[in-house]
């Protein structure tokens, strides 16, 4: 079970591992063992995902969630197998708790009115510095 919140939890079933060969690191190893892992999640298709964290986590994941709704997390960072599968795992942790966390809404509020003649000082100064710059008139 990863649990992402106390609340939300998802089976280990709902992942999938693939093992790949990495570049890096490794001398010969590199060409022998597979030691990068590429973790599978159908994000948008489990049933342990409510919707509200479902609807947030396409922004989230950008480039690592499929047009299927598949994210994808590639972990080649480390030289074993283990290391780099536990990596893979905390970053799907991470993103879904960051996407679990719900965004507190904005409440629209109006200028007050020291603010709108605050704003309205700092025009006519700029303007006044802005007017010192220009040549003199021929008229004055």
């Amino acid at each position: 079970m990863l649990r992402v919140t106390r609340s939300i939890a998802v089976p280990e079933e709902e992942i999938a591992f693939d093992f790949i060969r990495a570049s890096g690191p490794g001398g010969q190893n590199v060409n022998k063992v597979e030691t990068a892992v590429q973790l599978r999640f159908d994000a948008l298709g489990s049933p342990s995902l409510p919707d509200d964290l479902k609807e947030r986590l396409p922004a989230l994941a950008g480039q690592r969630i499929t047009k299927d709704g598949v994210i994808v997390i590639t972990a080649r960072t480390y030289r074993t197998q283990e290391r780099n599968r536990q990596d893979a795992l905390e970053r799907l942790l991470g993103l879904l708790q960051q996407a679990a966390h719900q965004p507190k809404p904005r409440v629209a509020t109006r200028p007050t009115l020291a603010s709108k003649r605050r704003r309205l000082e700092g025009k006519t100064k700029r303007s006044g510095v802005k007017n010192l710059r220009s040549r003199p008139r021929s008229d004055d």
